[in-house]
């Protein structure tokens, strides 16, 4: 376990997502009520995370739990993922494959280049459908929190639980919290209508076109911009840009997930 945070240069105050193949092996880890058994029968498999008591705590040790006593679970959609999961037979705790702090991966030769030096065996899945990290929510005494917006919407969870609160009091419970996270190498600069020379640009939207514009949905699909968003930051950067640009994002729907990368990336607390 130890080894995961030191491949990652992971801080260890920040937990790791243990993921099992179903809802019944979620419960024989983790405390569910109602609503969290809600939200998985909506869910699952696919990029929700639910934060809840710990409920069995040898399933997840302490050192993932960053000594809490909840444990962030899911149960992933991808069927390599779940049939490792049930190959395995109990919770396996699985964080992006990049250095902390760096753009998330999303193809399978972008994971070896971030941290495939230290890991023994790989399995490539092919690219990444969604491209953002789950959207986590806390379960716990209280209205549901959300932690981190991903591509299960705010409006999709509140229609099966009702409104989610704000996040800051339980934020230390989920991963990608981090002031500075998802950052590549330059500079990152938000809300860009007309990039500087020598910037790279994220486009947004039709018309944009050039030799360092990587725009994520010419069609304004916010879909397609958030299954784009980390594979471009990392092309741009690799361009050793003065700086990354990025057009404005709709803030509504999954651009909230978006935009909540894209102000880590550029150093700004979501």
């Amino acid at each position: 376990m130890a080894a995961i945070f030191e491949a990652k240069g992971r801080p260890r105050f920040n937990p790791l997502i243990a993921h099992v193949p179903d809802q019944a092996a979620a419960e024989a880890v983790a405390i569910f009520d109602d609503r969290a058994r809600a939200l998985a029968a909506a869910f699952w498999p696919g990029p929700l995370t639910i934060v809840a008591p710990i409920r069995d705590a040898a399933a997840v040790c302490d050192l993932a739990r960053a000594g809490l006593e909840t444990v962030a679970i899911r149960a992933p959609g991808h069927p390599l993922a779940r049939r490792l999961l049930r190959a395995f037979g109990g919770a396996v705790v699985a964080p992006s494959a990049n250095r902390s702090g760096r753009p998330s991966p999303t193809t399978y030769q972008d994971a070896l280049d971030e941290t495939g030096s230290a890991v023994a065996a790989s399995l490539d899945g092919g690219p990444c459908a969604v491209g953002l990290e789950s959207t986590v929510v806390a379960v716990l005494d209280g209205p549901v929190r959300l932690l981190r917006p991903g591509s299960v919407i705010r409006a999709q969870i509140e229609a099966v639980v009702g409104p989610l609160a704000e996040a800051e009091v339980d934020a230390r419970r989920s991963p990608g919290r981090l002031a500075l996270h998802y950052a590549p190498d330059a500079p990152v600069r938000l809300n860009v209508t007309t990039p500087e020379e020598g910037e790279a640009w994220l486009a947004f939207g039709p018309a944009a076109q050039g030799p360092s514009v990587f725009n994520l949905s010419p069609r304004g699909d916010l879909a397609e911009a958030a299954a784009n968003l980390f594979a471009y930051l990392r092309a741009a950067d690799r361009r050793k840009p003065v700086a990354i640009a990025v057009a404005p994002i709709p803030d509504e729907g999954l651009g909230e997930a978006i935009n909540d990368r894209l102000r880590r990336a550029a150093g700004f607390i979501g």
